[in-house]
């Protein structure tokens, strides 16, 4: 189905957007913290300035339809003065349907990642992850829409509903932050912003914050065992902390992490769990994004907030409420960087974290544009976790789909053997 050249008004650099950049002759690296140079999202898939602004417009479309289940009017309330009034071209275009009984071709592997256009991930998916009480599924119209948006959309098709990013965690190492504040000095040319940005960054352990977040999916999942009722859950999530003495136990009742469950549209839903906590499964995906989202501060959006999304060092929980999707700011005249990276790994039981996939895409499915067809990636965990010069933070979700829903299986095969 395609979407059509729709003008759309350009909303904000701050858009839900998962491949955004800058032209590739400007800045096309900065350093990491190791003193390497880490290239930039736009830099490594070929994006320019052009793209950028098309699929800020059109992922901020995205959300407001994730978020109201609506089609967006016009601005959506979240448009800032950033960018407005240019105009756009949609040129998305929803991938066909796939035969169920089409098998699909190898991805092509490099290093830690295997590749493949979106057509064969579907065929791959309605093959592996599609079963609905053991039955293969066809990928319906819906879920081909969600997943033309690229990396968000990979993780929307597999979740459900668009993610919320409202029950996240981190590993933020407090001890090695303050020493290197006060044991290293800033680099050349180096903003002291710019500095305290980067050694927080540096001071985020994105291994740690993914095995926070396994650990506490798996401790929501003994309690989701034979707990017909939320309140059963709830009483068997308590009694599961309690025995292994963490922290969430002490959070309010009200919390994200309490009231996560009944949040999740698909528990309330007839062919979900029908409100039955023992029919639903905690799975797993991923963020990266930038931290500097003040709008009043052109050092934090250039350098990064410290202060910003720094986990609660007892419980790991990271408040997301500050999340507004904005990217980093630029430093140099031209720059543009990507909003955002989404990854799903969804319940792999793989206990060597380095070993796991991650499947996420590189921008939305315009193969009739000169952005090109969708490509979906799976990637070994260090892969993933290394992104790129676009984000300073990593977090892990943790959201509900139900048991009967396969698109989470306990093993990834990277590619196709």
């Amino acid at each position: 189905m395609h979407k059509g050249r729709i003008f759309l008004a350009f909303a904000t650099v701050g858009a839900v957007i998962c491949t955004s950049g800058f032209m590739p002759s400007i800045s096309q690296a900065a350093d990491s913290g190791d003193g390497e140079k880490e290239r930039s999202y736009a830099a490594t898939h070929g994006l320019t300035a052009d793209d950028v602004e098309s699929i800020n417009a059109l992922n901020e479309s995205a959300l407001t339809l994730g978020r109201t289940g609506k089609p967006p009017v016009g601005l959506p309330p979240s448009a800032s003065p950033f960018s407005r009034g240019t105009d756009l071209v949609d040129d998305r275009e929803t991938p066909p349907a796939e035969p169920l009984d089409r098998m699909p071709d190898a991805y092509r592997a490099y290093g830690g990642r295997a590749t493949t256009v979106v057509n064969n991930y579907i065929r791959k998916w309605q093959q592996v992850y599609s079963h609905r009480d053991g039955k293969k599924q066809q990928m319906t119209q819906e879920q081909r829409e969600k997943l033309s948006y690229g990396c968000v959309g990979v993780t929307w098709a597999n979740s459900g509903p668009y993610p919320t990013n409202k029950l996240a965690f981190a590993f933020f190492d407090e001890k090695k932050y303050k020493n290197d504040l006060e044991n290293t000095s800033p680099r050349p040319n180096e903003t002291r912003a710019e500095f305290e940005g980067r050694i927080a960054k540096d001071s985020f352990d994105e291994k740690k914050s993914f095995e926070r977040a396994r650990q506490v999916a798996s401790v929501m999942n003994k309690a989701l065992e034979n707990a017909h009722t939320e309140g059963a859950y709830i009483d068997n999530l308590k009694t599961e902390l309690t025995n292994s003495n963490d922290a969430l136990l002490y959070e309010d009742s009200r919390s994200n992490f309490y009231s996560a469950l009944r949040n999740t549209p698909s528990f309330r839903e007839r062919d979900g769990g029908n409100y039955d906590p023992s029919k639903m499964k905690a799975v797993i995906y991923s963020k990266h994004f930038w931290s500097g989202q003040d709008r009043g501060s052109a050092d934090k959006r250039k350098y990064g907030d410290p202060e910003a999304f720094r986990p609660n060092q007892a419980t790991g929980l990271v408040d997301m409420s500050q999340d507004r999707n904005i990217p980093r700011g630029p430093a140099k005249p031209g720059e543009r960087w990507v909003n955002f990276d989404y990854g799903w790994f969804g319940a792999q039981t793989e206990a060597d974290a380095d070993k796991t996939v991650w499947t996420h895409g590189d921008h939305y499915h315009a193969p009739n544009s000169d952005l090109g067809p969708m490509h979906v990636y799976e990637s070994k965990f260090p892969n993933w976790s290394a992104g790129y010069a676009d984000f300073d933070r990593g977090a892990y979700m943790i959201a509900f789909i139900p048991k009967s829903w396969n698109t989470a299986p306990a093993k990834v095969t990277q590619g196709w053997p």
